[in-house]
């Protein structure tokens, strides 16, 4: 079991907004502070996303307002080359970007082929820039949900669906082979669990082709599941008996509500850690299981979890691995825990943002989804509200 709290001495001091908040100017800093206030409350989200899809759907003019509010503070802009100021930014205070293509909703052969090859461009964009240290993208942006899960049941499928399944592996075994070729490291991102199970074997398959001298290709852990820490340990014995290494990002979950719904209408067991703790728990159990095993694992925490953060390095600390050791990173999303981010930064660790990009209509499912989270998460906005408010005091200005 993993300790209850970190160990020795606390490495990193994420209470400094001095840090966390130097790359923003006074007036950026207040249109921050206004954003999270409004985020901090439920009902305001709640009627704002309703309006905000009303408007959209009535094609009223109000995307430049989106633009300069929610999509400023979460996105790096609606193409690669609008996300430049941002990777300079970000790469100015030694944080790396990943550049994330947060398009949602189209499900077509056309449009899994053009998402194909805007990661292809992001792959391109990372190899020529130190600045970009992952790639990464959703095997449903590339592949329909329906067919994923259809394999994943075992369902036989008919001609024309084998035929798509082919589509879907030679789309992910090009991604991977494109990362391999540009030495750029891939992270293939976590989904439910009626689909994971197929995403997990794509991308052991391709961790067998292409992670033999480094981890190139990164499956995500979800630990919020039962059986994801265990599932982790099984893929560590398996690449090492297959002689690859394992790239592991480590995340806590992000689809809590939609599987206890689905587990409870189909009356299946709930795949979901009864409380928060089983899931902090086996999230830091996680960590040391990584670490403890670095010599053939890379890992990196996603997470806007300061106490694993904290653990993290300090479990770094106590078995001699050095703070920007290559094989470990840290990354959150654009726009929220700056405190973590910067401040782990500073003190010399790997950390890298989530930076999404797309047409402001296509991301906003995303945006959508980082109001309400942000809304839902025991203290998220809270927190993100209480540390800009902070600073504003300590630089001595007002909100207004």
């Amino acid at each position: 079991m993993a300790d209850s709290s970190p160990i020795n001495q606390i490495p990193v001091f994420f209470e400094d907004t001095y840090v966390a908040f130097a790359s923003k100017s006074d007036a950026k800093l207040r249109k921050t502070y206004w954003l999270f206030s409004l985020m901090n409350q439920a009902r305001v989200v709640n009627l704002g996303t309703f309006f905000i899809k009303l408007a959209l759907k009535l094609n009223l003019p109000i995307k430049n307002l989106i633009r300069v509010t929610i999509f400023e503070q979460f996105c790096g802009g609606e193409t690669i080359s609008e996300c430049d100021q941002t990777i300079a930014e970000l790469g100015n205070s030694g944080i790396g970007t990943i550049l994330d293509y947060s398009v949602e909703g189209e499900d077509d052969e056309s449009s899994f082929d053009a998402t194909a090859a805007e990661i292809f461009k992001t792959i391109d964009k990372a190899a020529g820039s130190k600045s970009i240290p992952f790639s990464v993208f959703k095997v449903t942006g590339i592949a329909s949900a329906d067919l994923l899960e259809k394999i994943q049941r075992k369902d036989a499928l008919s001609d024309q669906e084998e035929a798509a399944y082919i589509r879907v592996q030679q789309r992910v075994e090009k991604l991977c082979s494109h990362a391999h070729e540009k030495n750029v490291r891939i992270f293939i991102d976590a989904e439910e669990s009626w689909i994971q199970g197929i995403i997990d074997d794509l991308t052991y398959q391709m961790m067998q082709k292409f992670n033999r001298e480094k981890a190139i290709v990164y499956n995500t852990y979800q630990l919020y599941r039962h059986e994801t820490l265990e599932s982790l340990k099984s893929a560590y014995l398996t690449a090492r008996q297959k002689g690859y290494q394992l790239g592991g990002k480590l995340v806590r979950g992000a689809y809590m509500e939609k599987e206890r719904l689905r587990a409870r209408e189909n009356e299946y067991f709930n795949p979901i850690h009864a409380s928060k703790q089983a899931t902090d728990d086996d999230y830091n159990l996680a960590i040391d299981f990584c670490l403890e095993h670095i010599e053939y694992i890379a890992i990196c925490l996603g997470t806007h979890n300061e106490f694993s953060s904290q653990y993290c390095a300090s479990k770094m600390k106590k078995l001699d691995l050095l703070n920007n050791d290559e094989r470990i990173w840290f990354a959150q999303l654009l726009g929220m825990s700056d405190n973590i981010s910067y401040n782990l930064s500073k003190a010399g660790y790997n950390v890298a943002k989530y930076v999404p990009y797309g047409p402001i209509d296509a991301v906003l499912p995303y945006l959508i989804r980082r109001a309400e989270e942000n809304t839902s998460i025991a203290g998220q906005s809270s927190r993100e509200f209480l540390l800009v408010k902070s600073e504003l005091h300590r630089r001595g200005i007002s909100s207004l």
